[in-house]
């Protein structure tokens, strides 16, 4: 499955997150790998992301994806721009 998403510059959370040079926090991508799984496969309760590496910044207003691969209750994702890996890892439900 794959999902594509952008950050506004207006997020919330980017006035704090550098301020000058936003750059979209990890845990913001984790959100969308979150709202991605949890629209293919419904809701989530407890999960443990066992291992999660960002590799490179994604700038508000850039276009990334989202490549899941997987099913109950273990997913592997990719989060990309263009073919640039910006993170991956992977997430359990309890």
């Amino acid at each position: 499955m794959t999902t594509e998403f952008r950050i506004a510059h207006d997020h919330p959370c980017l006035p704090g997150h550098f301020p000058g040079r936003p750059l979209v926090p990890g845990v913001v991508l984790l959100e969308r790998v979150l709202e991605a799984i949890e629209m293919a496969h419904g809701p989530l309760t407890a999960l443990t992301l066992p291992q999660v590496k960002f590799m490179q910044p994604l700038r508000p207003g850039e276009s990334a994806r989202i490549e899941l691969d997987g099913d109950v209750p273990r997913w592997r994702f990719r989060v990309l721009r263009g073919p640039d890996l910006l993170a991956s890892g992977e997430v359990v439900a309890a």
